[in-house]
């Protein structure tokens, strides 16, 4: 992936966008004025001579044919349309596939075969082994097209192998769910390009379409291969089928001969057992594909820059401006309360409406979070409508929409201060630490947009997409499950409040945070998640670095046996009702 988001150039020099569009073929049995005489007669296989005048709109086009039965006028009938194009996406496609190299091929069947042999027991490394040989397909059917590698391509590829990494170290299953996600959203950023907004929101449909394409691609590019060189082929599938052997039949009497070597073997070689056949099979079968897939769009990628959307009417100044200037007169008032508040009346706020700290902070963080997405839609729309043609418009534009952009900051921060409050009084838990991280990043895109302001907004799409991958990445980093154990543990420290049973659901990340309490509150924490790491034995590929971690805690520090459900049980309820 980290090679495929290129441009493509013909021989001439020119980019993609340069080709002519494809000339509309010409009905099919309809003659040019003029082609046959006018009165002669009209007999079966002879031409018929189509008066274009006559022509009217329908699903076809009715033309008019002299000399009908006995030359006695014109007779109607219907020409057929042109057909239309195989695909809505065909107008978009920058050029028909290059023949699929051979590189391109051993690249996609070791994909297929990685897929097989290690993705049935999980997700972590394997995944990054997996997209390796990926990426070198779509690099070598880019390569064969004569696309060259872009820097923002680079930053694209590289951005999705990073994604990849975060199953890898992380045991949590939702931060690595958005992580893989944001690998396959960037990787078909890479290998389509663009720069525009259709071509970061629309480039994953180019990535199904291939799909169908790249699978057929790939079936005539082996053909061809197995067609005009078929010894080579021969000896290719000889040489695979030999080295299996030999590896079975000699790792078999090495196994044999010792237990040591049975049991390193046994660690590093997948299981191929008859058992997860049709498993194995449906991977092998997803790794080709989604490999095909891939070199497809990376040899003949949809161009999205090509899609115009076309811009809204400019709307009168007053018409315009008038309800913007009257909501950021209200924005301003709004945080003139929160600023106050920010600075410690709390108490005074409190006091006069009646709720606790807690409730205040719970009933503003949502509806502030709402706020700021309705700002950004609002200025979506402002852009659309703003009228553009003069100097005076352009600064009124800058103006009302920049101040309405920090008032928005300042409510980016009242959300985030409210959640900061809400946490201190009920804990830290997943869907609050996953609102503040999307509270955070809109306030980001609030940011780039008011840079767009001043330095122009053609770098915008793919700067706010980069910054969303980013935030995926640094989320997964920064291990959510651990973030909110530690938090948690400090609250403890600090209140003697602990929800045990939320504790008993986080991952293994959170071991080492939970290791720090004391005991029998450790154990009790910890009981679940050491039953989880027992019972699943996966092999190294599809082990990640924190159950790793984990497991090496638990092995020092073992949970007490005395941590059952009835001593567990009523100390839970005793946190929670303290």
């Amino acid at each position: 992936m980290a090679c495929c988001g290129l441009s493509q150039d013909r021989q001439g020099g020119g980019s993609v966008s340069d080709i002519p569009s494809t000339p509309e073929p010409r009905d099919q049995g309809a003659t040019r004025p003029g082609d046959a005489e006018p009165d002669a007669p009209r007999s079966a296989g002879s031409s018929v001579k189509v008066d274009i005048e006559d022509a009217v709109p329908g699903p076809g086009v009715r033309s008019t044919a002299k000399g009908g039965p006995g030359g006695s006028g014109p007779t109607p009938y219907w020409v057929p349309p042109p057909p239309a194009p195989v695909s809505w996406l065909a107008g978009l496609q920058a050029a028909a596939p290059a023949p699929v190299r051979t590189a391109t091929l051993w690249a996609v069947l070791a994909t297929g075969l990685l897929s097989m042999l290690l993705l049935g027991d999980g997700l972590a490394l394997n995944l990054v082994l997996v997209a390796i040989p990926a990426a070198l397909a779509a690099y070598f059917a880019a390569q064969a097209a004569g696309r060259r590698p872009r820097a923002w391509a680079l930053v694209w590829g590289i951005g999705g192998i990073a994604l990849l990494t975060v199953p890898a170290l992380r045991d949590a299953t939702w931060p690595s769910f958005l992580a893989v996600l944001g690998a396959l959203a960037m990787g078909s950023m890479a290998l389509h390009g663009g720069r525009t907004w259709p071509a970061v929101l629309l480039g994953p449909i180019g990535i199904l379409n291939a799909l169908a394409t790249g699978p057929m691609w790939g079936w005539r590019g082996l053909r061809e291969r197995s067609g005009g060189s078929r010894g080579n082929a021969g000896a290719g599938l000889r040489a695979l089928v030999v080295t299996a052997v030999l590896l079975l039949v000699f790792g078999a009497l090495f196994a044999g001969a010792d237990a040591a070597f049975a049991d390193l073997l046994g660690d590093l070689v997948p299981d191929t057992s008859v058992a997860g056949g049709p498993l194995h099979l449906l991977l092998l079968a997803l790794g080709l594909v989604g490999a095909l897939a891939a070199a497809h769009t990376a040899a003949a990628p949809i161009q999205w820059d090509r899609v115009e959307v076309p811009a809204g009417r400019p709307r009168g100044r007053v018409e315009w401006a008038l309800p913007l200037v009257v909501l950021t007169g209200l924005f301003a008032a709004f945080n003139a309360v929160q600023l106050v508040v920010l600075f410690g009346g709390y108490d005074a706020v409190l006091k006069k409406t009646g709720q606790t700290y807690a409730e205040y902070a719970r009933q503003g963080f949502w509806q502030l979070l709402l706020v700021t997405l309705l700002t950004l839609l609002l200025i979506v729309f402002a852009l659309r409508w703003a009228p553009r043609d003069g100097g005076r418009d352009r600064k009124l534009v800058r103006g009302v929409l920049g101040t309405l952009c920090v008032l928005a900051l300042v409510v980016v921060a009242s959300a985030v201060r409210r959640m900061d409050m809400y946490v201190e009084a009920y804990g830290l838990t997943r869907l609050r630490v996953s609102v503040v991280a999307m509270e955070l990043w809109l306030g980001l895109v609030i940011v780039l947009i008011m840079a767009a302001g001043v330095w122009g907004a053609r770098w915008l799409p793919r700067v706010v997409a980069a910054s969303a991958a980013a935030g995926v990445l640094v989320f997964g980093l920064v291990s959510p499950d651990a973030l909110i154990a530690e938090r948690n543990v400090q609250r403890y420290e600090d209140t003697a409040d602990f929800d045990l049973d939320y504790a008993r659901n986080l991952s293994a990340d959170a071991v080492p945070a939970l290791d720090k309490l004391e005991e029998p509150l450790r154990s009790c924490a910890l009981r679940t998640i050491a039953a989880g790491l027992e019972e699943n034995d996966t092999p190294w590929y599809a082990t990640s670095w924190g159950e790793v971690r984990a497991r090496d805690i638990l092995r020092d520090r073992p949970v007490s046996k005395d941590a059952d459900w009835s001593s567990c049980s009523p100390l839970a309820d005793e946190l929670m009702y303290r």
